[in-house]
């Protein structure tokens, strides 16, 4: 038989994963092209000869996900495979539509087909959405895990947004290797905190080559999880973050759901600046999905350096950027900061955007007011600066995980906020991680 002909939708991280992990070395199967979305200047790229393996010679093309259709019909393809996250199950269905109206069949892969299996221990750290408070999460577990006397090594959801083949397994563990790696905005503010505290990274293209190097130096390992994406490595522990800003959203985006139905533990974070009734809405759910689990109280505890920055001023106000694009929120960390420390006014940064970042605002029609951080590509980061040094305000405060002062010139005085996860009662996450380790040791 011929081998399938297939497309991989997907946006540079779990598309390039599974076509590694099940299709890369698989002859019953032909991947004839990626898709890109979400992230801007993936298409047009080439996933590289050198990764792709001795079935694809030439490398692999990676079209807009817009020429979906066009492309199924011309290649006569088979097989339609979703591989990116955080979308709601509205738009799964729709893509799904558009796949099966030209003609091919269209599926998701599940974890058995995609899951990598370690020889050493592995925590997860996963969300039902993007912005849920992955990170906080993971720095708060490798803490306990340090203090329990493990060497612990972080490998992060893959953001290879450069040179696909000198990202194929990158090792970051010191300032240096941000420089020497390229890394863009998103890719510092995954890794730089955890750098901070003295903890390798891995991240880039290849996760298989990637595990067996952390391997070599890790007692245990965390996946740091990225969007509302399922883990690549099969965890011993899986803990998801829940956001009841969004009380819903854990059983209607996709694969959200999937996190919390396989989901060991389950963290509520962020109650203290939610109301009771969505806390409960998310209560309800995780019981509902999945009983079995664990449930963790937790707050996002917020906080400014430089109050009087933001006291009585008029702040232009600086967010996470996939939190308020593919995470759908309107505010975050820097709105909260505002309104705690009693800002004057919030400039509305719409009215200042430019290039990409108001192309972000039409496209994220839930943004108002509020500034996403966006800063994929350098020509990105320059349109960012424009943009927050045309803002008439009095400062600028900036609720991205690194302080973005640091990295572009802004001629506005500036103050960084800080969040921190902190549990609420009993169990917290000491006693999961010190159960977690004492299974270990039998």
């Amino acid at each position: 038989m011929k081998p399938r002909k297939v497309i991989i939708m997907g946006a540079a991280g779990r598309d390039f994963h599974n076509f590694n992990a099940f299709f890369r070395n698989n002859k019953d199967y032909n991947l004839v092209c990626f898709t890109a979305e979400q992230i801007p200047d993936i298409a047009g790229r080439k996933y590289p000869k050198e990764l792709a393996g001795s079935l694809y010679p030439k490398g692999i093309p990676i079209y807009p996900e817009k020429n979906l259709y066009r492309l199924i019909k011309k290649s006569k393809i088979d097989l339609v495979v979703l591989a990116y996250s955080d979308l709601s199950y509205h738009d799964v269905m729709h893509k799904a539509s558009i796949a099966n109206s030209a003609g091919s069949d269209f599926t998701l892969m599940g974890t058995e087909s995609t899951m990598l299996k370690s020889r050493k221990p592995i925590i997860s750290i996963c969300a039902v959405r993007t912005g849920c408070g992955k990170s906080q999460t993971t720095r708060r577990i490798s803490l306990i895990l340090r203090e329990l006397g493990y060497v612990v090594v972080i490998i992060r959801h893959p953001m290879p947004y450069g040179d696909l083949k000198k990202q194929a397994c990158q090792r970051f563990a010191e300032y240096g290797d941000l420089y020497r790696h390229k890394c863009t905005i998103e890719e510092r503010e995954e890794y730089e905190q955890h750098i901070k505290n003295g903890f390798v990274v891995y991240a880039g293209v290849d996760y298989l080559k990637i595990l067996k190097e952390a391997e070599k130096e890790a007692d245990v390992i965390i996946w740091d999880g990225g969007n509302n994406d399922i883990p690549f490595y099969k965890p011993d522990l899986h803990i998801v973050v829940a956001d009841p800003h969004r009380p819903g959203h854990g059983i209607r985006y996709y694969p959200g759901e999937t996190n919390l139905r396989i989901a060991d533990v389950v963290v509520i974070n962020k109650e203290n600046t939610s109301g009771r009734e969505a806390i409960k809405m998310v209560m309800e759910n995780v019981k509902k999905t999945n009983p079995r689990a664990k449930i963790i109280h937790a707050n996002s505890v917020v906080k400014a350096g430089e109050p009087e920055l933001i006291r009585n001023k008029r702040v232009l106000v600086i967010e996470d950027g996939p939190t308020l694009t593919h995470g759908e929120m309107s505010y975050g960390a820097g709105w909260v900061a505002a309104k705690k420390y009693k800002a004057k006014e919030i400039v509305d940064a719409e009215k200042y955007a430019v290039g990409s970042i108001r192309e972000a605002y039409k496209k994220h029609k839930q943004l108002k007011k509020i500034l996403p951080a966006l800063g994929y590509g350098r020509k990105q980061v320059r349109e960012l600066e424009k943009t927050i040094n045309r803002a008439p305000c009095d400062s600028v405060v900036i609720a991205t995980p690194i302080d973005l002062a640091e990295l572009i010139r802004i001629k506005k005085p500036s103050v960084h906020i800080t969040y921190d996860l902190r549990e609420k009662g009993k169990p917290d996450l000491d006693d999961v991680i010190k159960e977690f380790t004492r299974k270990l040791k039998t």
